[in-house]
């Protein structure tokens, strides 16, 4: 039995038609397809290792090889790449040498690594749970008011660090940023939705231009040549007196996942897409697992790419194996990492201030899609208490133990929230007093719970 039927004529999609995920186009088009998914993802993904020290080569091939895992285990019917995700910053950042700047050495690439390990075992563990019991205790634990607040907060959190790159060549981020804005707002569909990627671009064109970038790097690295790898600190006491960190992140990674489910299910108008979500955090986690096992960043399904499947209405999963192999192929050339690596820290700074806000903004959207009721006090004190200390940086030392400003500001979300819902309820005020929300953010509306 063949993996995929072909769709029509394997060359055009009727108006109103999508090519679903069993399907597929001639394999022209689907490689071209998947060529697209690659420069879709690219930017996120290479951005990650950039900013936080991590090898981009090895950030690739897992990447790659995470999106070929994920596929296989969720039956080849769930589309979707694998790229680097942005909760991990701001944890990893912590582990570095301080104000915000890249990890510099092997020992603090392994610390950080466990890290990575841990979340993806723990979000894989989730993905279980969740193929046994269903995702109504996600909706419970993280309704939208919460889990816009953690998605906002570790946006907010990074601030610093781009203004730390930024700073050192203030007319080189002022020329990416502005870029980056430009090409958001005049281009449409599939150039306006690489708008990160074309304003990195630019700017490094510039940069050149400029002669502001060191290409001594690129000219002794070889074409082809093996990642790099490093192994988790599995023996070392700090690095797991820092895991609490990485925790927050799991929260970001199951709310990634079941809003990128729920959004396959409605652009194909197949609900039974739904019932994957279990294997989606299994998949996912195990693939985060696989990275932090070898020296990658962890992964995260890629809301890049289903702008991507919405412009060209092909869901086809054989666009994301091509994606996936050519981000495989892609890691065994040192040049390709050498020249990313290269770019200059003001084109990080200028791209990173919308960057970071942009993830602020994602959290903000989970709030506006589910219409959360900001006129009650416990939804207020929820994300005021939450972004204060996001942004200011709080951090708080229990022994051996280290928890930062995203641990903090996490566990106060969920306490503010539940603990001020519970007072209600038991006040007979009504927790549920805004009536019924339509479920259409990434996890959904609760009437109880949103408020």
């Amino acid at each position: 039995m063949p993996m995929w039927t072909l769709h029509g004529d394997g060359h055009t999609v009727a108006p109103g038609a999508v090519v679903k995920p069993h399907e597929r186009l001639g394999w022209p088009s689907t490689i071209a397809i998947g060529a697209q998914h690659v420069v879709a993802m690219f930017g996120a993904t290479f951005l990650v290792p950039l900013l936080t020290g991590f090898p981009v080569s090895t950030t690739l091939l897992f990447s790659g090889i995470g999106t070929l895992l994920f596929l296989v285990l969720t039956g080849n019917r769930l589309p979707s790449y694998l790229g680097s995700s942005f909760a991990f910053i701001a944890p990893i950042l912590a582990l570095g040498p301080g104000d915000g700047a890249a990890l510099d050495s092997p020992e603090q690439i392994s610390r950080a690594l466990l890290g990575v390990f841990a979340s993806g075992v723990l979000l894989a563990g989730v993905g279980f749970l969740v193929q046994a019991t269903g995702t109504r205790w996600i909706e419970k634990l993280m309704p939208p008011v919460v889990s816009g607040a953690i998605v906002a907060l570790i946006g907010l959190n990074l601030a610093p660090v781009a203004w730390q790159n930024f700073q050192q060549d203030a007319l080189l981020g002022t020329i990416t940023l502005a870029a980056s804005i430009l090409f958001a707002v005049f281009f449409r569909g599939f150039l306006g939705r690489i708008s990160i990627f074309l304003g990195v671009v630019f700017g490094y064109v510039v940069a050149a231009l400029l002669g502001r970038v060191d290409f001594s790097g690129v000219e002794s690295a070889a074409w082809i040549g093996l990642p790099e790898f490093h192994l988790p600190a599995f023996g070392d006491p700090v690095a797991w007196s820092m895991l609490p960190m990485f925790l927050p992140v799991i929260l970001v990674l199951i709310a990634e996942n079941v809003g990128h489910v729920r959004g396959v299910a409605t652009m194909t108008g197949d609900p039974s897409v739904n019932t994957r979500t279990g294997r989606a955090l299994i998949a996912d986690g195990l693939a985060t697992t696989i990275a932090g096992g070898f020296g990658g960043s962890g992964t995260t399904t890629y809301g890049e790419n289903i702008g991507v499947m919405a412009a060209t209405r092909v869901y086809s999963t054989a666009a994301y194996w091509v994606a996936g192999t050519f981000a495989i192929l892609l890691a065994f050339s040192p040049k390709v990492g050498a020249v990313i690596f290269a770019m200059p820290a003001g084109v990080l700074g200028g791209i990173t201030t919308a960057l970071y806000g942009l993830i602020g903004v994602i959290g903000i959207k989970i709030w506006v899609d589910n219409q959360v009721d900001f006129s009650r006090p416990v939804n207020q004190y929820t994300v005021a208490v939450a972004f204060v200390i996001a942004i200011a940086g709080f951090t708080m030392n229990l022994g051996a133990l280290s928890f930062g400003a995203i641990v903090i500001a996490t566990v106060a979300a969920l306490v503010i929230y539940h603990v001020g819902n519970a007072i209600a309820r038991a006040r007979r005020t009504g927790a549920d007093d805004g009536g019924p929300i339509v479920p259409i953010g990434p996890l959904g509306g609760d009437p109880e719970n949103v408020g």
